[in-house]
């Protein structure tokens, strides 16, 4: 009988998505009924969550620049400094109505991981849209990856988690739960080039389960 002893584990981060074909579907659907009933004209409004230290770096600019080439023409882009200033301060709750989807940016683990890790602010206002609106996670030199992609981990404190979310390994910036996410930002009248293959990505099954605070 052929020994195991020495086979080599299965690498679970080894895959190009983390989401399950269902979910895939799920997603799919719901980024499709978002493209239908844009009306002509509407903005697009895309918020981009970073936290302060994020914005603070000298990368910040070049980050912003390639998340901004990466989403579709034509949207508006949003994010602390450009909305809320000395006279007007943060209120998650009344912007969130009027965005169309999220950017987090989280930092990374390890330079030129795929571990990225968001504050507790940043996991909240991912929490408020995963299930009904695009949200994306900026992956560096990975692009930009739909968060029902990744694999999502909610680390302590309980009175303010935060959460841990870990790309592919074979991640590819052609799959379609991307590009129905994309079309899903794309306004109304814009031509898209993001072609909507198959169906894709929805929200995580329970991802978000710790308590808000």
């Amino acid at each position: 009988m052929m020994s195991t002893m020495h086979a080599t584990p299965t690498d679970p981060l080894d895959v190009k998505t983390f989401a399950k074909p269902a979910q895939q579907r799920r997603f799919a659907t719901a980024m499709e009924r978002i493209t239908t009933a844009r009306a002509q004209g509407t903005p697009v409004r895309i918020y981009i969550s970073a936290a302060p230290r994020t914005m603070n770096s000298p990368k910040w600019d070049s980050w912003l620049s390639q998340i901004t080439e990466e989403l579709p023409d034509g949207v508006e882009i949003l994010h602390y400094r450009n909305v809320y200033s000395g006279d007007r301060p943060y209120d998650w709750d009344n912007l969130v109505e009027g965005i169309d989807g999220l950017v987090v940016v989280g930092k990374q683990k390890r330079a030129g991981g795929r571990v990225y890790l968001l504050g507790p602010v940043a996991r909240l206002e991912l929490r408020s849209l995963i299930a009904r609106k695009p949200v994306l996670l900026y992956g560096h030199n990975l692009g930009l990856i739909p968060v029902i992609d990744c694999q999502s981990q909610v680390l302590a404190p309980e009175d303010a988690p935060r959460l841990k979310l870990i790309a592919p390994k074979r991640w590819q910036r052609d799959t379609p739960t991307l590009k129905a996410a994309l079309n899903a930002l794309t306004p109304a009248g814009v031509e898209s080039v993001h072609k909507a293959g198959e169906v894709m990505p929805v929200h995580l099954a329970h991802p978000f389960a710790a308590p808000p605070r």
